[in-house]
């Protein structure tokens, strides 16, 4: 197969796509995924964390290396400015998972895409997070993204890859619906 056709439509190989659709309604068993990230902490409010291995298709996968994320707070918040905050991570996880999406769903729609950019912002009140006024929620109050799409269909149609992107993706469903999180502690 040519790079070309590989490629497909936006950089996302169809063929392939449209083949693991295919397998997934054909063996749901295959769809389970688990992901992975092993954390660090390295000094004050600086942590680092490595994703490389995951569950996903029957079976244990590995990348062809790791994958490092560095965390931290300003200085204004304690920090050394080594990475941006847990916080802002999640910000990024759901522009790229939207993002990601929009893509796919372009390309399996034949729609060839021009320019994406997107920007997340997310409002927090340190009084929860600091313990100081116990009625202010530790997380964001409010998160906002605005997305600029071009390509090759109607306005329409650019807005409803939007729409269809956020109705998948799962990091907009685990801030919108939550998910029960268990938190276990070994000590030596």
């Amino acid at each position: 197969m040519s790079e070309a056709t590989k490629e497909g439509l936006n950089g996302v190989d169809v063929p392939t796509l449209f083949a693991t659709l295919d397998a997934v309604k054909a063996n749901p068993e295959i769809a389970k995924f688990q992901f992975r990230v092993a954390n660090q902490w390295v000094s004050g409010t600086h942590n680092r964390g490595t994703i490389n291995g995951y569950y996903g298709a029957g079976q244990e996968h590995q990348r062809s290396g790791d994958f490092t994320f560095d965390a931290d707070h300003p200085p204004v918040l304690v920090g050394n400015d080594n990475g941006p905050t847990p916080a802002e991570h999640l910000l990024h996880a759901l522009g790229a998972c939207l993002t990601s999406g929009l893509a796919n769903i372009a390309a399996a729609r034949g729609i060839e895409l021009g320019e994406v950019t997107s920007t997340v912002e997310g409002d927090i009140n340190l009084l929860g997070i600091l313990g100081l006024d116990p009625s202010v929620r530790n997380g964001y109050e409010a998160v906002r993204v605005v997305f600029h799409v071009k390509g090759e269909a109607e306005a329409e149609k650019l807005a409803a890859l939007v729409d269809q992107s956020r109705a998948r993706s799962a990091v907009y469903d685990v801030m919108t619906n939550g998910v029960p999180v268990s938190i276990e502690v070994e000590t030596n």
